[in-house]
């Protein structure tokens, strides 16, 4: 059965996407709790959205962004690292993809390609950024085949073990 993708009410469906970042991301329950709060505080920011990707009735993948805000915690961590590479205008004007994940056995199908274009085709903004563990990893390929570059590499967030690298495409994302 093929996944359906469309809008989610991410706020009404946190647990599940939550469970699904769990698996994909490898989250204690701990964490989990922690991002539960960060991602119903996100969801009221304007201009919030949020998309799911659904096989009957099972959440498989989920991605939600929202409009950047030079105020909002991601933007004061990475703002030092974009600035010393000459790249922080990217924070103004763009918008953020916050969370992008599918579940392991739905991977490698296109549904987080989908997710992610369906979502930043919605967005008014010229361009989009995001931060990915800084490795070689399926997600980050991804990201490149849709036009990201790296703006910052090795940015480290408070509690996260791994670095990060900061990424931006202009909109639309590139199609295959």
């Amino acid at each position: 059965m093929d996944p359906v993708i469309g809008p989610l009410d991410l706020s009404a469906h946190v647990d599940e996407a939550l469970a699904v970042q769990a698996v994909a991301f490898g989250l204690g329950a701990d964490e989990v709790a922690v991002r539960r709060q960060i991602v119903l505080r996100h969801m009221t920011n304007p201009g919030a959205r949020a998309l799911g990707a659904t096989v009957g009735d099972t959440l498989v993948g989920f991605v939600y962004g929202m409009p950047n805000d030079r105020m909002h915690w991601w933007s004061t961590v990475v703002e030092p690292y974009l600035r010393a590479r000459g790249t922080d205008e990217w924070l103004d004007d763009s918008f953020v993809i916050t969370e992008l994940h599918v579940h392991p056995e739905y991977q490698n199908r296109g549904i987080g390609r989908a997710l992610i274009t369906l979502l930043t085709d919605g967005a008014p903004q010229p361009r989009s950024i995001l931060s990915a563990i800084d490795t070689d990893s399926p997600a980050r390929a991804l990201y490149r085949s849709l036009g990201y570059q790296d703006l910052a590499r090795q940015v480290h967030f408070p509690s996260a073990p791994k670095p990060y690298a900061v990424m931006g495409a202009p909109l639309p994302l590139l199609r295959r």
